[in-house]
């Protein structure tokens, strides 16, 4: 992941600001907020904006996720890419029973965890696919990009360092 995020801003801090850089790493699925706070500490944006615009650029996509995905799938169904809604369907099914068990708390943690293969992305997907409400949706990936934000900036800028 940090040497993808690393030719990203290599390649776009030529031409935009740092700032917008991070917030569109943020917006990318698998790089998402771990990847826009590494791009923040490798471009030295202050931890303040560099959280905020990662917060807002990872949770961006998500009601569009947890509202049009399904139908978005279907509509590829009938198109040459049902190959690859079956993988992303099945990498959302793949989550299910990590989720499904405790539902909303579920997917919070699941976002929470700022791991490769969790995350907004695809904790939406997952929160789509399972056709959970969409209120309980937001909130748990609102709340779970909140907590790995807390997370991928204590280890990147170094907070736990001054905590211990």
């Amino acid at each position: 992941m940090e040497g993808i995020v690393q030719a990203l801003v290599a390649f776009f801090s030529q031409t935009i600001p740092g700032e917008l850089t991070v917030f569109l790493l943020s917006l990318m699925p698998i790089i998402e907020l771990r990847g826009g706070i590494l791009a923040a500490k490798l471009l030295q944006v202050e931890i303040w904006p560099a959280f905020f615009i990662c917060l807002v650029g990872t949770i961006l996509p998500t009601p569009f996720i947890l509202l049009f995905i399904n139908k978005i799938f279907g509509w590829m169904r009938n198109t040459r890419l049902v190959r690859l809604v079956d993988r992303m369907e099945e990498k959302g099914r793949s989550k299910f029973d990590k989720i499904n068990r405790y539902k909303t708390l579920g997917l919070l943690i699941f976002v929470a965890i700022p791991l490769p293969g969790t995350g907004a992305w695809t904790g939406s997907l997952a929160a789509a696919l399972m056709k959970m409400d969409f209120k309980s949706a937001m909130v748990s990936v609102v709340g779970g990009t909140f907590i790995a934000d807390v997370i991928m900036c204590a280890l990147s800028y170094g907070l736990l360092g001054l905590v211990l």
